[in-house]
């Protein structure tokens, strides 16, 4: 979830068509916090190389997943969760005629059950290990070489990462987790997003 995440696209140009729904739906719905058109142009990107599975957490009112969609092969599913029932109804009703997406409303955890293991995982609401959040289990959800996206931190400037003058522990977690290798991209001067692959 990105403040001004909403408004940002509409400076955006050539976005898919889906993505400009979504955008519009979310301005309908009075929803600001879609993620930024660079975040959505990563996951655009590896939603290129997903087999099977995409998951998501954090639908809001579908932007990220609308990137997403957009770019993922045939025969791919799609499955995003969002724990708010407005911001949920207004996705479920955007991806309502393509039967390869499925919106839940529910909390993070129950992503499990709906599919996967997962070829690229977006933890944009819940799971992400941030103000003492639990943070997801890759070796769980993700399939072997599968990817996880953690967005919406602050570049860094040093190591180890800051958060409010203290070591960032929920970019920690993902940076120097066992099962993963990962890395710091920064998509903004003011943006910045943890990818990891699965070993």
């Amino acid at each position: 979830m990105s403040i001004r995440g909403t408004a940002a696209h509409l400076a955006a140009d050539d976005l898919p068509p889906l993505v400009q729904k979504a955008v519009a739906a979310a301005e309908a719905a009075g929803f600001a916090h879609s993620c930024r058109p660079e975040q959505g142009r990563l996951l655009h990107t590896l939603a290129q190389g997903a087999v099977r599975w995409i998951g998501e957490t954090g639908t809001g009112c579908g932007v990220g997943l609308a990137w997403l969609v957009s770019g993922a092969p045939p025969g791919v599913r799609l499955v995003s969760v969002e724990r708010d029932e407005e911001r949920a109804a207004v996705a479920a009703a955007l991806f309502a005629g393509l039967p390869q997406v499925e919106v839940v409303r529910a909390d993070w955890t129950v992503l499990h059950r709906h599919g996967g293991p997962y070829d690229l995982l977006v933890l944009d609401g819940g799971g992400q290990g941030k103000q003492g959040d639990e943070p997801a289990d890759p070796e769980r959800l993700l399939a072997l070489g599968g990817t996880v996206v953690i967005d919406d931190f602050t570049p860094a400037a040093g190591w180890p990462p800051l958060h409010e003058g203290r070591p960032d522990e929920a970019r920690l977690h993902w940076l120097e987790h066992p099962a993963l290798d990962a890395t710091e991209l920064r998509l903004a001067p003011d943006f910045a997003t943890v990818v990891g692959r699965r070993r």
